[in-house]
């Protein structure tokens, strides 16, 4: 695994909390999250190097769906199931 290297990101109160929302809701970790958000900004960009492109294991990119694995819709996207369960 390659090394990660760490560093000091002093961000708004409201912006934190957003992102510590957010990441929740990816269930991703707060670093992950921010990780993942700063690199998709560079692949858009054209400023990732091709090294650098592949997440590192373990981690699905949001909106990527592993292979067998059923879509997630969105909370507010979600219907009722006919038993009455949860989804």
């Amino acid at each position: 695994m390659a090394k990660r290297k760490a560093f000091l990101l002093r961000v708004d109160p409201q912006v934190h909390d957003s992102l510590r929302r957010w990441a929740e809701d990816e269930l991703r970790s707060l670093n992950a999250q921010v990780e993942s958000l700063l690199r998709q900004a560079l692949q858009q960009a054209g400023r990732l190097d091709h090294e650098a492109e592949a997440p590192p294991a373990g981690r699905t990119p949001p909106g990527h769906t592993p292979p067998g694995a059923a879509p997630r819709m969105p909370p507010d996207q979600e219907k009722p199931r006919p038993d009455g369960e949860e989804n």
